[in-house]
């Protein structure tokens, strides 16, 4: 038995995933869960827009309600006992990102289009991205992490980030392959997806050939010292790649790329559940403003009036110091506010909790 579930970004549907994801870890009739988009998109992406007004009616802990809600989830299927196989035929970012990229089978098509874009938004990649982007090849997820460049299928199979290549034509008959043998053994399932499975070539132009140069400039300690390195590569030769990267860093937010360098290198030292409730504390701090309102600016610019043309305050890399960093991963001092409290699970096999 398999169930299909469109991905909105709404509290509701949220919710309602949450509930149906652990009535089948406990439903001996259901094998595995298949995930898949409603249209072009696998993730609609509506979450932030309307958490932001929330905020602008001082009603900034209904936001707090729906991360909670949204990071359960995540932690949820990092941990689940059951296959997920996830069709990434679309558009998979942020909430997109959370509800497929933390399960155990993630197949990419032709039309997918990967992306943690939020330090354009003046947040930070969360939904356990510090996790799953700190376990990419060398320092490829701190550059996907700081300048939400967008991968295709061959791209994010190649980094790990899915685990097969399926033409999308195809995904029906592997669909119905999958349901006629209704077994929760991940080698079955694996055998039946690797049939329909190809090896496509990366494209010359792919951020992922240059890995060498990523990982000398984003290996760096600092956000301050990868621009300088990225600037010294780009001094030695004509290189579009690295100017791309530095004018997407240059719009971005400067405290934005600061809290998310260290969130991610956190995250190679933490598991699932210590960097969602980790990544908690930052999205309420960043919902309150106390330290930057980047946030509300960004989402002003891009997804509001779109205008493009955000007003970053602080407005520099080097006014954003070291204890306004830290102030993000702090508890949050608030009347009714506490820690992310994640479910506890039941004994299962370590290699569950890491699925990349």
């Amino acid at each position: 038995m398999t169930t299909r579930s469109a991905v909105n970004g709404d509290t509701d549907q949220v919710s309602r995933m949450l509930e149906l994801f652990l009535a089948y870890e406990r439903d001996s009739e259901v094998k595995f869960v298949i995930v898949k988009g409603k249209g072009r998109a696998f993730c609609a992406g509506g979450d932030v827009a309307a958490v932001v007004r929330q905020i602008h009616e001082g009603k900034w802990q209904h936001g707090a309600v729906y991360f909670a809600s949204e990071f359960t989830l995540n932690y949820i299927l990092a941990t689940y006992s059951k296959p997920q196989i996830s069709f990434l035929d679309g558009i998979v970012m942020g909430g997109g990102a959370g509800v497929s990229v933390h399960g155990k089978f993630r197949i990419a098509t032709e039309n997918t289009l990967f992306a943690m874009p939020e330090t354009a938004l003046g947040l930070f990649p969360d939904i356990g991205a510090s996790f799953f982007l700190s376990r990419l090849p060398g320092f490829f997820g701190e550059y996907l992490g700081l300048t939400g460049a967008r991968l295709d299928g061959p791209e994010m199979l190649a980094c790990g980030l899915a685990t097969h290549y399926v033409p999308s034509q195809k995904l029906p008959l592997l669909e119905e392959e999958l349901i006629k043998v209704d077994s929760s053994d991940a080698a079955i399932i694996s055998d039946i997806i690797s049939k329909y499975s190809e090896q496509p070539l990366v494209k010359q132009e792919s951020a992922y050939l240059r890995l060498e140069t990523i990982d000398k400039c984003f290996s760096r300690r600092t956000v301050e010292e990868i621009f300088s390195a990225l600037e010294r590569e780009g001094a030695k030769k004509p290189n579009d790649f690295i100017n791309t990267t530095l004018q997407t860093l240059k719009k971005a937010s400067p405290t934005s790329l600061k809290i998310s360098l260290r969130s991610i290198r956190q995250g190679r030292l933490e598991g699932i559940g210590k960097c969602l409730a980790r990544e908690y504390r930052m999205v309420c701090h960043v919902m309150l403003g106390h330290v930057s309102k980047d946030f509300l600016e960004g989402c002003r610019a891009i997804l509001i009036d779109k205008d493009r043309n955000p007003k970053w305050e602080p407005s520099k890399l080097e006014m954003v110091s070291d204890q306004m960093v830290e102030k993000y991963f702090t508890k949050v001092v608030e009347d009714n506010w506490e820690d992310l409290k994640l479910p506890a699970r039941p004994q299962i096999p370590s290699y569950f909790v890491s699925k990349l």
